[in-house]
């Protein structure tokens, strides 16, 4: 069984950082892509980024993209967000979640193809 557990969350002012973490459980978790969603209130849940396996190959959301960072330690079966520049509409539970097996690519941004999942930490931008 795979647990994921996200930390690291918070509030925080527009223009801050924030860097969450995700602790996956497992012996097999440099095998597979690891993603960032987030789901706001009243919205549906969408897609951050996601990460190769070996860490090489990142995709980030047009969204995010230059001020996420999503990197992982496989030593420590760890994948972090590093949030920057953070904005209101960033508020939002941010979740953690493992690929299926073999994903292709570019489908790394549909979340139908992630089968494990994090509960969630909470990350408030106040202005």
């Amino acid at each position: 069984q795979v647990q994921l557990v996200e930390s690291g969350g918070g509030l925080v002012q527009a223009g801050g950082s924030l860097r969450l973490s995700c602790a996956a459980s497992g012996r097999t978790f440099n095998d597979y892509v690891m993603g960032w969603f987030r789901q706001a209130p009243g919205k549906e849940r969408e897609f951050v980024a996601a990460i190769s396996a070996s860490g090489r190959i990142t995709r980030t959301a047009d969204s995010v993209k230059g001020r996420f960072t999503i990197s992982r330690d496989n030593a420590k079966n760890t994948v972090y967000l590093q949030m920057s520049s953070l904005k209101r509409e960033d508020t939002a539970v941010y979740l953690c979640a493992r690929a299926k097996s073999h994903v292709p690519w570019e489908r790394v941004g549909d979340q139908g193809e992630y089968d494990y999942w994090g509960q969630g930490t909470q990350v408030t931008v106040s202005s």
